[in-house]
């Protein structure tokens, strides 16, 4: 369990740095509203990170801790740099979103299978605002 929590962990800290670097780069007609909404997504995945690693934390598992441990254990690309449209940022944004929600509802799924009630738990909140997430990404990029 401790690995696939730090994969994920790992995972959502990259998330959130790409999402903040689309946030700094962002362009085009859109911009007021898409800056700020890009600012939620990365406010909300540092949350989560760090719920994470306070999980593991309470679980005496070690999180990883530093940008080199991240990336090496992370499944997800970071941000190529400079300037992105609004398509551009949120398709790739989905992309990383739809990448973390099957991770973890593969963590909730060993979790179930180890009896860890309080990670099953937590990746239950992760589902629902992925999913919503998701959906409403797709509906932006149509």
């Amino acid at each position: 369990m401790e690995n696939r929590l730090n994969t994920l962990l790992a995972d959502m800290v990259v998330v959130s740095h790409k999402l903040q670097s689309y946030h700094w780069y962002l362009k085009g007609a859109h911009f007021f509203d898409d800056h700020a909404q890009l600012e939620r997504y990365y406010d909300e995945m540092n949350e989560n990170a760090d719920a994470v690693a306070e999980l593991m934390l309470q679980l005496h598992m070690s999180p990883a801790s530093t940008m080199k441990g991240f990336l090496s254990l992370s499944g997800i690309e970071e941000a190529a740099g400079g300037e992105v449209s609004s398509a551009e940022a949120y398709s790739h944004v989905l992309a990383d979103f739809e990448y973390l929600l099957d991770e973890v509802y593969a963590v909730k799924a060993a979790a179930d299978e180890e009896n860890q009630i309080l990670v099953s738990n937590q990746m239950d909140d992760y589902i629902a605002s992925l999913s919503k997430h998701n959906w409403m990404l797709r509906q932006v990029l149509k």
